[in-house]
């Protein structure tokens, strides 16, 4: 059966001399892996360039509710990014992202408001020009609202910890390391009341922003199955060093 569909790409798997396996969140189908021909041929009508991490896509899919593998029968960018591709940057975090994202929806169903969420965020980073520096971390804090350990904030009082364990704010130190200081644990807050559009005028410093990145993705870690190492990391401590 044909359906139409907008589309999020997650990851493109090598298949043969000139095909390949996508995996793409859709926002009809949910997650759903398509087996794309001829991408690798010079006057290809898809190309491999159009399947990049978290690129934005509108599909007419064949879809098979007994079948593990479907097939496009058209697809297109939409919208084309003006930016992620050419800006050093903005790659980067979209690969970061992308990569913290697909550990994150294994065998995710349909789900519109995380659908809409996500691909919001990814237009406004290919459009925003200032605030760069703390979006992967708003990203994540608000992406655990979909995951199921976004924090209470109403239970934040002046000099609570984070229980990253507990996913709580705590007036008393946790019996146990998984924990972000008080000055940590305001930032956070900060990033959970926040907005894309106020990332620009959060002050965070550079040593800051590593911590909460690393005490972030110790926060997934525990509650997330299998999440594991994240490898590009290193790539963004580095670039908002």
């Amino acid at each position: 059966m044909l359906q139409k569909t907008r589309g999020i790409v997650f990851k493109t798997t090598h298949y043969s001399e000139s095909s390949v396996i996508v995996q793409v969140f859709t926002e009809k189908l949910g997650l759903q892996s398509y087996l794309i021909n001829g991408v690798k041929k010079p006057k290809a009508k898809i190309s491999l360039n159009m399947l990049q991490p978290l690129h934005l896509l509108e599909m007419v899919v064949y879809h098979k509710s007994n079948s593990n593998i479907q097939r496009v029968a058209e697809l297109r960018q939409s919208p084309v990014f003006q930016s992620i591709p050419y800006d050093i940057v903005k790659s980067s975090i979209a690969i970061f992202l992308n990569e913290v994202v697909y550990k994150s929806l294994k065998q995710q169903s349909k789900d519109d408001i995380l659908f809409d969420f996500l691909f919001h965020a990814i237009e406004l980073l290919d459009k925003m020009e200032k605030g760069l520096a703390n979006f992967h971390l708003y990203f994540l804090i608000r992406l655990t609202r979909f995951l199921g350990f976004f924090p209470d904030e109403n239970a934040y009082q002046n000099g609570a910890y984070f229980d990253l364990k507990n996913a709580e704010f705590s007036s008393f130190l946790p019996p146990h390391s998984f924990v972000i200081p008080p000055i940590l644990a305001d930032l956070w807050l900060q990033l959970m009341k926040g907005s894309f559009e106020e990332l620009e005028a959060l002050q965070i410093s550079s040593n800051d922003r590593k911590l909460l990145l690393e005490h972030l993705l110790d926060y997934y870690r525990l509650h997330v199955d299998n999440f594991g190492e994240i490898r590009s990391q290193a790539v963004l401590s580095e670039l908002f060093s």
